[in-house]
């Protein structure tokens, strides 16, 4: 299992609308509007990285509304993502 944290940046007045269509996606376990360098954070579920670029670029980015994505792949140390 992978998980992957992406920052989504949204059209203006857009960031309602993307984040209620992207919560209801079963890959993304939690989303988060927030201030600063984008406007939502979504934290997603994969099998694999190669998995959570799949998500991203098929799913994620063909949400209309986003405008552009940044994703950060968790890191598995001593038994627990830091």
């Amino acid at each position: 299992m992978s998980v992957g944290f992406v920052l989504i940046n949204t059209l203006p007045g857009e960031d309602r609308e993307v984040y209620n269509k992207l919560s209801a996606l079963p890959e993304i376990k939690e989303i988060h509007a927030v201030f600063g360098k984008c406007d939502l954070v979504a934290k997603i579920n994969g099998e694999s990285f190669d998995d959570i670029g799949r998500i991203v670029v098929n799913k994620i980015r063909g949400v209309k509304g986003v405008i552009d994505t940044e994703t950060f792949g968790g890191i598995f140390l001593d038994g627990g993502y830091l």
